[in-house]
């Protein structure tokens, strides 16, 4: 037996029950960018970390910057309550976005954390948007 199977597999629906569970709180760079690239997206984008002249010089287009310590329920009112929004940060280095994401999910608001935020926007190679 070698470390992958030493622990067997769960039953499928667990399984199923998981990654759904998964899908429902997390998206991805990729599926970020394909939406984006279809027309105005139904989601917010928020780059959560930062200052402002980090987030100038580099962003993913459309994101607005609201780092996590500045979302409060004054803020967010800006926003139908239904609205989703999608939180990123610097990358997996980084928890700004778990931040940004638990300040939300306790306001009431809908929201996914896009995994590998900046680093993973780099790393499949997508354009930025900003000054640099």
């Amino acid at each position: 037996m070698n470390p992958v199977s030493a622990i067997p597999a769960c039953p499928s629906a667990i399984a199923r029950d998981h990654f759904r569970r998964r899908l429902e709180l997390e998206t991805d760079c990729a599926d970020v960018a394909a939406a984006l690239r279809a027309g105005p997206p139904d989601f917010v984008l928020l780059h959560a970390v930062g200052s402002e002249a980090a987030y100038r010089q580099r962003h993913i287009p459309g994101a607005l910057h609201l780092p996590h310590g500045l979302i409060t329920a004054e803020r967010m009112a800006a926003w139908p309550a239904d609205t989703l929004f999608v939180v990123y940060c610097a990358g997996p280095h980084c928890n700004g976005a778990d931040r940004a994401a638990l300040r939300l999910a306790e306001l009431g608001r809908p929201v996914k954390l896009m995994l590998g935020g900046l680093t993973g926007w780099a790393d499949e190679g997508l354009e930025f948007a900003g000054e640099s």
